[in-house]
């Protein structure tokens, strides 16, 4: 047993759908969570800042004496996890390769497609990690600059005339290429999920990154010995933007409240050093 929190951080609030999936598989545990959201978002910045900005959260966390973090931002992932493992004294996990996995798995025609932020696209990351797996799977890929955004401020309903033309505009290219499988490569994007699939269709399977993660991760604490006991469930949240607007579309998208285990925190000093 091990009752140390494990350590979650996003670029805002997007991540909090990972978060949950996790609570979901283990109930038990002490969840702190990093939303950036006064850098938010990541996925429009240079892949240096993204790294920069990491390393900020890693720190923040492993200063909270943490037994493992969860990277659950598809953006840095793509763009750093391989620098926070090997700076992070306690496991590192992001969300590519569990997403990678279960698409490869579950496509039935070879065709997948990746709903992403910019710097994830750029990166190709999951694009990399797919033809190392499956050569002869066909990728996808289409950036949405919007669609974390728009979760960002609240807006994810599927009768949305704006979630609708935002779907309208990005989703053509993955109908045209007969996807059967979507990766959503961005923990913002569950929050869309409905209207995505009533545009391609209810056989297009929707693979949740964060989700996946979540299982992959609580594998590994079980395999491991490193859950945490019953009594010590609590969960912690922080943001570096505003308190009132975190707390609002948290609320909206946990339907719960959770001011009262919300801290507002300073932004980073991305100029210092670590």
């Amino acid at each position: 047993m091990d009752n140390r929190a494990i350590g979650v951080f996003d670029s805002g609030l997007g991540g909090l759908t990972a978060a949950q999936e996790l609570l979901g598989l283990l109930p038990y545990e002490h969840i702190i969570y990093l939303g950036d959201s006064y850098n938010m978002p990541y996925g429009e910045k240079p892949q240096d800042k993204i790294i920069e900005m990491s390393r900020r959260n890693l720190q923040f966390l492993l200063e909270k004496d943490v037994k493992a973090v969860f990277v659950a931002c598809g953006t840095a992932t793509s763009n750093a996890l391989e620098i926070l493992i090997k700076e992070s004294p306690v496991p590192v996990f992001g969300v590519v390769e569990p997403a990678v996995r279960e698409a490869v798995e579950c496509t039935k025609n070879g065709n997948i497609g990746l709903l992403a932020t910019k710097a994830s696209v750029r990166a190709g990351t999951y694009e990399e990690l797919i033809k190392k797996l499956a050569p002869e799977i066909s990728v996808t890929a289409k950036a949405c600059p919007k669609f974390a955004t728009m979760v960002e401020d609240g807006i994810f309903d599927k009768d949305d005339i704006r979630v609708y033309e935002a779907v309208q505009e990005y989703l053509p290219p993955l109908k045209f290429a007969n996807v059967d499988t979507i990766i959503l490569g961005c923990t913002h994007y569950p929050l869309l999920s409905d209207v995505i699939s009533e545009y391609m269709g209810g056989k297009v399977r929707l693979i949740s990154a964060g989700a996946a993660a979540a299982r992959s991760i609580c594998s590994y604490l079980c395999k491991n010995g490193m859950t945490a006991e019953r009594e010590f469930h609590k969960t912690e949240y922080y943001t570096t933007g505003d308190f009132a607007r975190f707390a609002h579309t948290a609320q909206l998208m946990l339907k719960r409240d959770i001011s009262s285990e919300l801290i507002e925190i300073e932004p980073f000093d991305q100029t210092q050093n670590m």
